[in-house]
């Protein structure tokens, strides 16, 4: 199976769904991390908080740990358009890599790189026979995300946490409240459904 995972930047498809994409790779599936975004970024007076270079390095040792192929398509972090260069961009790696399963952030999310990489995304691959949409971001919005199926990564929740530890700089931005905060959530998520860790995904389809 040939796999799809889509992120906005650096560190999206790490927290949302790195266990799923783990469990892909060790089934032999061939996976693909396409972050959209550079993901360097600075705050209102000009300071850089993310660093580029950082940001990249530190997305080849998540993918590394995944097993996955990294690419970055270098759009400039929170200027995602949605626009049909992008689209057809996504698309041809679709059509290339002959891709059987998607995963993109939920399209509803309020960071708005988010939500545009997912549009983008669901116009691109709507002719992929499975596509699954995950959270990355703990923000509320107007929307609920609907959660309505499970994938059990009780078996590679220590793996999880070593990519997300992967990008050291952005942990340490956040004084490591993602480690916490996806845990307990992957933890919830497994109690649903009966298991000790589970990642949550809305889906869009899935043909079986």
């Amino acid at each position: 199976m040939n796999v799809l995972g889509v992120g906005a930047h650096f560190d999206d498809l790490e927290l949302g769904c790195s266990g799923t994409l783990i469990k892909h790779v060790n089934k032999g599936d061939q996976v693909i991390m396409l972050i959209v975004t550079n993901s360097s970024y600075k705050n209102h007076s000009g300071d850089l908080i993310r660093d580029g270079d950082i940001a990249y390095k530190e997305g080849i040792k998540a993918a590394n740990i995944i097993g996955a192929e990294l690419i970055c398509m270098g759009y400039e972090t929170f200027f995602v358009p949605f626009e049909e260069s992008l689209t057809k961009e996504i698309n041809r790696y679709i059509e290339e890599r002959d891709i059987d399963i998607i995963y993109c952030p939920w399209v509803h999310d309020l960071h708005r790189d988010h939500y545009y990489a997912a549009k983008n995304t669901l116009m691109a691959g709507r002719h992929v026979p499975r596509f699954l949409m995950y959270r990355s971001n703990y923000y509320d919005t107007e929307q609920l995300f609907r959660g309505n199926f499970y994938s059990d990564i009780t078996d590679v929740i220590d793996r999880k946490f070593d990519v997300i530890k992967a990008h050291e700089s952005e942990l340490k931005r956040v004084r490591y409240k993602w480690l916490e905060f996806f845990k307990k959530q992957n933890e919830n998520d497994g109690q649903k459904i009966g298991v000790q860790y589970a990642e949550c995904f809305e889906i869009i389809r899935y043909l079986v």
